[in-house]
């Protein structure tokens, strides 16, 4: 019997604390995953890939794997493969690595230590000369596939490196959330490089994070890739367009004071620099500034009260779950009324750093489209409850409010009729 989706969050770390019952098909992938490493300990090389869209479960996953990994590595049970080995849990992301070291607190065999940033584990790997036994990498399509001297990385790939530096890696990966040209993975990419170990790829289907039925997860696919389509009919899950993102922010505010983790959100079209000062996002009678860098808050950006007055980022909210999202769709994401499509410009697009690195990338006016609708599917991915939007291109803002007003003529669906299966 299946266990039921997880409840709207209260915290990020209920959701992903290793107490959290997995499903079991989860269950059986991570009993896999164990048997997996046990069998290659005594392996040079060997990986373990899982793919899976935003939000379905892939870091909850992850967490409750490294959390059996390191209870059978510091156990007593010295006949175990996995006894006395030494391994990590690398993460990319500076607010996730936050909440995997508030997690550990609460788990004995965990340490705050075992948690680290990728290129800090290479380059301390690299300098002691040691290997780890198991590594797992939450987020992997984050990760360097170039130098990044900035950034202390200074060889070619990070996977590589850490596959180098570890017998047996496991990485959780979605190739729709590449951000930048200097992580810029496809699914091809990885295959290639893994190509050569001994290698299992698995993936995951079911969706955890948004309550919402099929046709609410196709329509954010297809605008993901550019399509709009008819809004699905109303539902449990909230789907709203607003015509003013001033009525769309005092929404999210009503949410946030009824369930608690609900923000606003925008696609980095807006100026932001690391200057000290506070940047403000203005959309008519909108005015908030964006998310401010707190590096040593202890909790997340999507955890802390005050932040109910900012707007948070691509780089704020990935990985994350809210229970209502508020997004607005800044200038870059346009539309052309003559082919019904969005259209991306990325002259508009204010994060200029998801852009460097463009040398010996084929058709660079393409892949920045990409990332840019990549950042669009992380951020429309957070709800779990509800997703509001407001689109800033007057083209585009016309066509969203015409689908919205076209769902709300339509008739309601006959009572005992799942909206997902209306007109089916």
């Amino acid at each position: 019997m299946q266990t039921p989706a997880p409840p709207a969050p209260d915290s990020a770390l209920t959701r992903l604390a290793p107490t959290v019952g997995l499903t079991g098909p989860q269950q059986a992938l991570m009993d896999e995953v164990l048997a997996f490493c046990r069998a290659h300990t005594a392996d040079a090389h060997a990986l373990f890939v899982i793919e899976g869209d935003a939000g379905t479960g892939k870091s909850l996953l992850l967490n409750t794997l490294f959390t059996a990994i390191q209870h059978a590595a510091r156990g007593r049970d010295a006949g175990d493969p996995l006894h006395g080995t030494h391994n990590a849990l690398l993460v990319n992301h500076p607010e996730m690595i936050k909440l995997y070291r508030n997690i550990s607190g609460s788990q004995p065999c965990l340490r705050k230590k075992d948690f680290e940033r990728p290129t800090t584990f290479i380059n301390q790997m690299a300098d002691s000369g040691q290997r780890a036994d198991i590594v797992l990498v939450d987020e992997a399509h984050l990760l360097l596939t170039r130098s990044d001297p900035y950034n202390r990385f200074r060889q070619d790939n990070q996977l590589a490196e850490i596959i180098r530096h570890a017998r047996i890696v496991v990485i959780v990966f979605d190739a729709r959330q590449v951000l930048k040209f200097k992580s810029l993975w496809t699914d091809e990419r990885l295959r290639a490089l893994v190509a050569g170990y001994p290698v299992v790829i698995r993936r995951l289907d079911q969706q955890f994070r948004m309550h919402a039925h099929a046709d609410v997860m196709e329509w954010i696919r297809a605008l993901r890739d550019g399509h709009l389509r008819a809004l699905p009919a109303p539902q449990p899950f909230d789907l709203r367009i607003y015509d003013d993102a001033q009525d769309l922010y005092e929404a999210i505010c009503q949410r946030n004071a009824q369930y608690g983790l609900c923000r606003m959100l925008a696609t980095y079209d807006y100026p932001y620099t690391l200057n000290g000062h506070d940047h403000f996002i203005t959309e008519g009678r909108f005015h908030l500034r964006w998310d401010r860098a707190m590096p040593q808050a202890r909790l997340p950006w999507a955890e802390r009260p005050d932040t109910i007055d900012e707007v948070g980022s691509v780089y704020t909210i990935q990985g994350f779950d809210l229970n209502y999202a508020g997004v607005i769709l800044g200038p870059s994401v346009t539309y052309d009324p003559a082919t019904d499509r969005i259209v991306i410009d990325p002259t508009r697009y204010e994060d200029r750093a998801a852009f460097t690195g463009r040398d010996g990338v084929e058709n660079p006016p393409v892949v920045m489209a990409r990332i840019i609708l990549n950042s669009i599917n992380v951020l429309m991915t957070r709800g779990v409850r509800g997703l509001y939007i407001y689109a800033s291109d007057p083209r585009l803002h016309a066509r969203l409010n015409a689908l919205w007003n076209a769902r709300q003529a339509a008739p309601a669906a006959p009572q005992g009729v799942s909206p997902s299966r209306q007109g089916a």
